[in-house]
């Protein structure tokens, strides 16, 4: 059709202008719209909307990886999402194990070998979807090319609070009286213990539907991000789009609050 040959020329003059662009070393994505997509496009429920959206992230893995992309983190479920009728949390929960599955199936035949990390409070979520990316952790630990952060059962706010309870908890197991406790929290301690510990922070965090805010996504590793929001929901999300945001993160000049 003209429309997808246009898209297509389209395609290949944005990633002709990123060739010799500087890439976010980590991109982070909040893939939201599923259920609004879901209903605008008529489907017959909301669950089919994130098994569109599911597809959609087996794309996004393919640009990153092409495109020499070293690390990726995609939201899947919040905390809040939990909060969520409970049959649409178990058909969601199956597609994210599916979906993991297929990743860390896939995982060998990427460039270096994939790896898969979860990242959120995996004993509030289901325990076969707990089981599944305990799995597919274990499985890919090895790769050496793309790392993908899976956050499931992931809020901001919990983060934080849970990285201040694993390092009290630590300095409580080494003896230590409450002065020395005080003396020794800083930034970089609050650091070690959150759930990306070890991946650098996301250079570029990007949200698709529509929404401009975070929702608690990242809130310590965001510090100097650069935001990229866009319209489509996430299984409209495109190639094109994708470039674009590189295009925009590349366009920028990043200060890093000097």
């Amino acid at each position: 059709m003209p429309r997808d040959f246009a898209y297509r020329l389209y395609e290949r003059r944005l990633a002709a202008d990123l060739r010799h662009a500087a890439l976010p070393r980590h991109v982070a994505v909040i893939l939201d719209g599923n259920r609004r997509y879901a209903k605008k496009a008529g489907l017959d429920s909301v669950v089919e909307g994130h098994r569109r959206g599911a597809e959609k992230i087996h794309e996004l893995l393919d640009w990153c990886d092409d495109l020499g992309i070293g690390f990726v983190t995609i939201w899947l479920l919040s905390t809040d999402n939990l909060a969520r009728e409970e049959h649409e949390i178990r058909s969601l929960s199956q597609i994210i194990s599916d979906t993991v599955r297929r990743m860390a199936s896939e995982a060998p035949s990427r460039r270096g070998g994939m790896a898969i990390t979860a990242v959120g409070d995996l004993d509030a979520v289901p325990i076969d979807l707990a089981r599944t990316l305990k799995e597919a952790q274990e499985a890919t630990k090895d790769g050496q090319g793309l790392h993908v952060q899976v956050a499931v059962g992931y809020g901001g706010r919990q983060e934080i609070t849970d990285a201040l309870r694993s390092y009290l908890q630590e300095r409580k197991d080494a003896g230590d009286d409450f002065s020395q406790v005080i003396a020794s929290l800083d930034e970089n301690a609050i650091s070690s213990h959150l759930y990306t510990t070890g991946v650098p922070d996301p250079d570029l965090i990007i949200r698709t539907s529509g929404e401009i805010r975070l929702s608690g996504f990242m809130l310590w590793q965001s510090t100097h991000s650069e935001f990229y929001f866009c319209d489509p929901y996430w299984p409209q999300f495109r190639k094109t789009d994708f470039l674009r945001a590189l295009r925009e993160f590349s366009s920028r000049s990043r200060r890093f609050g000097r």
